[in-house]
């Protein structure tokens, strides 16, 4: 089969390679997926790249790199139910602890990584819907319901922030969301209430004049470079959703301010989401689609063979909607 391979760190276009690899066998429990496309993120970009702290080789000799994608199961192994077989699914986690993800023509793995899509999910949303969506799902409403909240969404214009403004609409909140000025159009079409500058000097009293008493909810898309504003847009007593923070890892913290608030930080690693959650969060994700609520924006799809373009494309500054590869037609 067609795959795209690495086996040592370094940049993309030095390090991954366009390789014929066995189609692999679906072991027990597991299913054989026919890709159509690979979602490309920036924590594939930053994996294949070795810019994780502590670890200096790769996991695997050969790794197919991504963990997002969609396709159609084509086999089983033992102990799964044939009637899986012709379901077309999205998937969750593809190369996470393991050495084959999803750029490439096929994939085994467990199957309930294999998700079920609604009749009316196209496979270009459903690649869509692994690390972006269910972060969004996870940030926006694992704290419980948003109905007539505040809700502060910081980096609205990227793939996980863009997901979590329309989330958190469905949901009925009111929502306070922050980008670059030439973002703004993208960010309002997603439902913000209100759109801010994330580098104005008088952000916190921005959202302050917005909502006087603070946000009943923060999700956070760099939280050492706003480790010092959170505290202060945020209530006493609410929640703050972390899911990055690439541009200062080692923040220091005020613990103060956050301790005589009892702000409650919810930190999101997609990759080990709890069983229970992850159910959750899938649920949120198709029915805000089913609702026509949900509607995954799509920045650029490359072919199979230009994987590389497509990782260098996932941390393009100012970057609107998800990488794509297109495998299969």
């Amino acid at each position: 089969m067609r795959s795209i391979v690495y086996s040592k760190f370094g940049p993309a276009k030095e390090v991954l390679e366009h390789k014929d690899t066995p189609i692999p066998n679906p072991a027990k429990g597991e299913v054989l997926v026919e890709i159509r496309f690979s979602g490309a993120n920036p924590s594939d970009a930053k994996s294949r790249a070795g810019s994780r702290p502590g670890v200096t080789k790769p996991q695997f000799d050969q790794i197919i790199p991504n963990s997002d994608g969609s396709g159609i199961i084509t086999s089983v192994g033992p102990g799964v139910d044939k009637e899986r077989v012709g379901q077309r699914v999205w998937i969750w986690n593809g190369q996470w602890q393991r050495p084959n993800g999803t750029a490439a023509e096929y994939i085994s793995l467990p199957s309930e990584q294999a998700v079920l899509m609604p009749d009316d999910m196209s496979f270009e949303t459903g690649a869509c819907l692994g690390i972006p969506g269910l972060t969004a799902a996870y940030c926006t409403l694992g704290d419980g319901k948003l109905k007539g909240k505040t809700v502060f969404i910081s980096g609205g214009a990227g793939a996980v922030g863009h997901n979590c403004i329309q989330l958190a609409k469905w949901a009925g909140a009111k929502i306070i969301a922050t980008g670059s000025e030439a973002r703004f159009d993208h960010i309002s079409n997603a439902g913000a209430d209100h759109i801010l500058d994330y580098r104005d000097p008088d952000l916190a009293k921005k959202v302050l004049e917005l909502s006087p008493t603070g946000v009943d909810r923060a999700i956070e898309v760099e939280f050492g470079e706003n480790v010092n504003l959170l505290h202060q847009i945020t209530k006493a007593n609410g929640s703050i959703s972390l899911f990055g923070g690439a541009k200062n890892m080692n923040p220091v913290f005020p613990f103060g301010p956050y301790l005589f608030k009892a702000l409650k930080i919810n930190i999101a690693l997609i990759y080990i989401l709890p069983e229970e959650d992850r159910k959750l969060a899938i649920g949120y994700l198709h029915d805000a689609h089913t609702d026509g609520a949900l509607n995954a924006a799509i920045g650029k799809i490359f072919n199979l063979e230009d994987c590389a373009d497509a990782h260098d494309a996932t941390l393009e500054p100012g970057r609107t909607g998800s990488v794509l590869l297109k495998v299969k037609d």
